[in-house]
């Protein structure tokens, strides 16, 4: 287990942090002395950054821990395994004068996406002020491995290979800061050094759609395997050629083909991935496989009717497959306030109901630099486009509902990770359960799928 002392004064450190202590925990009636000390600990260099403190601060509104409850959620997660089960790392700013000259020599609709990608995932291996962010970003969620979105919505290989390279890119650039993991095994030993890393998702089964066969069709599944890739989606929202999508009104479910992929992930030791996928082809899928699988960032039908929530009998179909549901931060799939809250509760609606070996975290959140909007603002503005095909989601179902709190969205910031910690803590779970709810059930579930002892 690896140790990084963490006291609640670095912690509430800055202006947000101190008013929030004064107030809200005040009231809890406890002496605000900390006894835990001042650790010189990586938690400090965030300590100048406003927008991490702002996040801190609604969160800690929301749930109003005691002095004795945050101190030991605090601990326990900088003494924790902490995986998000499926997220983005910290995204950096463009260089905004580097993309307005793309813009006026006339560069494509799809060279200038490319462009501002790759600038985001891959800056911080080449640019001192947007490393030194990532670095403050990472630092504050006190999170050693994300299951990182390195594909695209789509399954052409040429596709998908692109932010796999841009993510192979910035770890083999800065592995001091951020390393690739390509199993368990390495997740653990980078954790015991308080490091940080990268387990990689494709977001999508890779297929030729050459159609000579099924086998033939399947092969790169296996290559995407070689070159790192330790999970894929089955569809994204709409449909594909394995099934359904969330947002497709048909529901149709799994086809032929989609079992043969499932089957092929299996074979290779990839974990089949539903979170995109309707309700039939979760279902299907999960009864499909052989091997333990996911929907790594989703909600409960049950707290919260969504195309990307999943009902009840399809959650016991995943954790009948010996996977688990990990549960993402969007405001819209939660439901409800849509706060931190509210995400506990979706949380706990899977620990009780089925079972705390069955949960996880997925966020499906990135922090983005704070030099993001006066980069931005340099690029020109680019005419009118038609909605992207990853975008067609049905009207509205992005939008958080009018129950929504103020501040919905700032408690819910990839910065606040430790404060699900302290969430965890104040609704009685045990510390054995809360590891395995913030990292244990993604690293046991990789290993299942990879076979052997988590090694190659």
């Amino acid at each position: 287990m690896k140790t990084k002392p963490l006291s609640r004064r670095r912690f509430l450190g800055g202006s947000a942090g101190l008013a929030l202590a004064a107030t809200g925990l005040a009231r809890a009636g406890e002496d605000q002395t900390s006894n835990t000390g001042d650790h010189p600990a990586a938690d400090t260099v965030w300590q100048d950054n406003p927008v991490i403190q702002r996040a801190r601060a609604a969160a800690l509104e929301v749930l109003q821990p005691t002095p004795k409850q945050l101190d030991h959620g605090l601990q326990l997660h900088a003494d924790s395994l902490v995986f998000d089960g499926y997220g983005f790392a910290p995204r950096a700013a463009i260089d905004g004068d580097a993309l307005r000259l793309a813009v006026e020599a006339g560069a494509s609709d799809i060279e200038i996406q490319d462009l501002r990608e790759d600038m985001q995932m891959t800056r911080p291996a080449v640019d001192d002020v947007e490393r030194a962010e990532f670095v403050q970003a990472f630092a504050a969620a006190g999170v050693n491995c994300i299951f990182q979105n390195a594909g695209e919505e789509g399954q052409d290989p040429l596709r998908l290979i692109k932010r796999l390279a841009r993510f192979t890119y910035l770890t083999d650039m800065i592995p001091e800061v951020v390393a690739r993991a390509a199993t368990p095994a390495a997740i653990e030993k980078i954790a015991q050094a308080n490091g940080h890393c990268l387990y990689l998702t494709g977001n999508g089964v890779p297929i030729t759609q050459q159609w000579v066969s099924v086998e033939d069709e399947l092969r790169y599944v296996r290559v995407f395997f070689e070159l790192g890739i330790r999970m894929m989606h089955v569809t994204y929202n709409r449909r594909n050629m394995l099934g359904d999508g969330c947002a497709e009104p048909a529901n149709g479910g799994l086809s032929d083909f989609g079992r043969a992929a499932v089957a092929e992930m299996n074979r290779v030791g990839v974990i089949v991935d539903v979170a995109h996928c309707g309700w039939q082809t979760s279902l299907d899928a999960a009864k499909a496989s052989a091997r333990p699988m996911v929907a790594s960032h989703t909600t409960c039908t049950a707290l919260n009717k969504h195309i990307r929530s999943k009902p009840d009998e399809v959650i016991r179909a995943i954790v009948d497959s010996g996977g688990y549901v990990g549960i993402c931060s969007i405001p819209a799939f939660l439901g409800g306030k849509c706060d931190i809250a509210a995400m506990l509760d979706h949380i706990d609606h899977v620990a009780k109901r089925f079972g705390v070996d069955h949960v996880a975290i997925g966020t499906d959140k990135a922090y983005s630099s704070r030099n993001a909007g006066a980069e931005n603002r340099k690029v020109p503005r680019s005419a009118k486009r038609r909605k992207n095909w990853a975008g067609l989601w049905p009207e509205g179902s992005l939008a958080a509902p009018s129950t929504a709190s103020p501040n919905a969205e700032l408690t819910l910031a990839w910065t606040n990770w430790p404060l699900l910690t302290v969430g965890l803590v104040q609704r009685g779970y045990t510390d054995a359960e809360i590891q395995k709810i913030i990292g244990g059930n993604v690293m046991r579930v990789a290993r299942d799928v990879l076979g052997g002892d988590g090694d190659l």
